[in-house]
């Protein structure tokens, strides 16, 4: 088997070797045996009147035998992917893809399917020109390693929160710096645990450090305003793809991507209106996330249908070989109001997963025959996160019994215990800090659950906040936070208080090695959890 260091090295001179400028001839070795230039010999090469691949290509939705490839052309054009098992692409295949055209903002997906396991695969994307039909564009190149049946372990990493409160891509410090760390290490995917970007978040030219120097981001009219319209949501996407270190992650890391509360606008959820915020001239937050959503939907690798995104689900499962299957929540769709969160029984008003979804991961759960079950949730279950001075934004409410959200909660962590489902493991983020919770039921108010795991990762190239209080519903211990208390708040990317979590999994022990590390990759906390059996 390659070792992981032979891949990575091979990963690099990859996708050194498939950089290529827009207007010159494509290089020969890397094309004699695609059918798609075969069938062109007349491209026309200036860079004018080639499709171009402004924002790269990104990969997403990995499961034991298929993937989604994504990119964006910068006109109507059709995508075609080719992948193969050689980086020098011998015995290539050919995937003809959908159209990519203006109503998706010319953003286009397609899947590969029946994939061979425990490989390293390498793909490009070209787009055909649509009103052109011998035009194409130069081809953006990708990796990715498909899960193994047996023999390998597994290593991923998770995080959330990226270019919030005004802290954007500052080539001075290096641009998102924490993408460039986590990519050097070399995980099978990445976890994307919510915030992917900050709609309702203005990134400024420049902001004043606490000791007077400068930061300075790189600014776009669409994040010098909070997003209302559609054209604004798609740019705060567009923005975070004008970083070279997120570019480089999206072509070798694939994603898995859950959205959280800043895709649309700061602690909202369905019928709310942003009656007392004047940045806002649209109200209706229904309308705000549908825009949202519909841009969320184009710019993540996501795979659903192309005719039918208003149907893709965003809470979904992937299985990652015998060891490891991870379940990806949606806790925005179909959530109550943010409330006091004190009611005494269940109703409409207290859903957060809400009774399909809930339904949903039971069955998924029951069913699981991994080793390993991940549940990534956008939001910490034990941390106090607060919406104003009275309702809250999260599960939790303070101290005392299961009230409120936390009704349905405590009914799933009820089920886990009755039917005996083992190594339930959560992962989140949210709160921009990084932080280990034991749940212990012997600690807890409400006491009828198996013991588990909570990790807490972020901010990715966000303000560092925190740490959260935790309350004792759920019987929560801190192990360990990233921070001490009384941490001046929004604290810079400069300062290093960014933190991303990985996750290895051992194929001979089944052990789980959960590490917590900082913008430069240490570690910060490791513990070793060995399975249930």
């Amino acid at each position: 088997m390659e070792s992981n260091h032979s891949l990575k090295l091979n990963r690099r001179q990859f996708l050194m070797r498939s950089t290529l400028t827009a207007g010159g001839i494509i290089a020969t070795n890397l094309v004699s045996k695609s059918q798609v230039f075969a069938q062109a010999p007349g491209i026309i090469t200036s860079a004018k009147m080639r499709p171009a691949i402004p924002y790269g290509v990104a990969s997403g939705d990995i499961c034991n035998d298929s993937i989604v490839i994504w990119s964006r052309s910068d006109r109507a054009a059709k995508m075609i992917v080719e992948y193969s098992t050689s980086e020098s692409f011998k015995n290539v295949q050919r995937v003809v893809g959908p159209n990519a055209l203006q109503n998706s903002d010319f953003t286009a997906r397609l899947y590969l399917r029946n994939l061979p396991p425990n490989q390293q695969l390498f793909y490009r994307v070209i787009f055909q020109d649509l009103d052109y039909k011998g035009t194409y564009s130069a081809p953006v190149n990708g990796t990715f390693r498909t899960p193994p049946k047996s023999g390998r372990d597994i290593f991923f990493v998770w995080g959330g929160d990226t270019a919030g409160q005004g802290w954007g891509i500052n080539p001075d410090f290096g641009g998102m710096k924490i993408y460039e760390t986590m990519r050097q290490l070399n995980p099978d995917f990445f976890i994307h645990s919510g915030d992917n970007i900050y709609a309702d978040g203005i990134i400024q030219p420049q902001v004043t450090l606490d000791d007077g120097t400068i930061w300075k981001n790189i600014t776009t009219p669409e994040k010098s305003k909070v997003a209302e319209t559609l054209t604004e949501y798609r740019g705060n996407y567009i923005y975070n793809l004008l970083d070279e270190n997120i570019k480089r992650f999206n072509a070798e890391v694939p994603m898995l991507s859950q959205w959280d509360d800043h895709e649309v606008t700061n602690n909202w959820y369905p019928g709310e209106f942003l009656l007392n915020d004047d940045r806002y001239t649209v109200k209706d937050v229904n309308l705000l996330a549908q825009r949202g959503r519909q841009a969320f939907l184009e710019y993540m690798p996501i795979g659903y249908t192309t005719n039918e995104p208003d149907k893709a689900r965003i809470y979904r499962s992937f299985k990652h070989g015998p060891l490891l299957d991870i379940f990806m929540l949606d806790e925005r769709t179909y959530r109550g109001p943010n409330t006091p969160n004190r009611q005494p029984v269940p109703s409409k008003e207290t859903e957060f997963l809400g009774t399909t979804q809930i339904q949903w991961l039971k069955r998924q759960l029951l069913s699981s025959k991994a080793t390993w079950k991940v549940i990534a949730s956008d939001m910490p279950l034990g941390l106090i996160v607060r919406d104003g001075t009275t309702d809250f934004e999260a599960w939790a409410n303070g101290d005392g019994p299961a009230l409120g959200r936390e009704l349905e909660l405590a009914d799933l962590l009820r089920f886990i215990k009755n039917k005996n489902i083992k190594n339930v493991v959560w992962l989140t983020a949210d709160v921009h800090y990084a932080a280990a919770h034991y749940y212990d039921p012997s600690k807890a108010q409400f006491k009828d659950f198996k013991p588990f795991w909570e990790f807490v990762a972020g901010p990715l190239n966000s303000g560092t906040f925190g740490p959260n209080e935790l309350e004792n519903t759920f019987g929560p211990q801190l192990v360990f936070q990233s921070l001490p208390p009384g941490t001046k708040a929004n604290r810079p990317p400069s300062e290093g208080l960014q933190f991303f979590g990985g996750v290895k999994i051992d194929e001979n022990t089944k052990v789980m090695t959960v590490t917590l590390r900082n913008l430069a990759g240490k570690t910060v906390y490791s513990v070793d959890l060995p399975p249930e059996t």
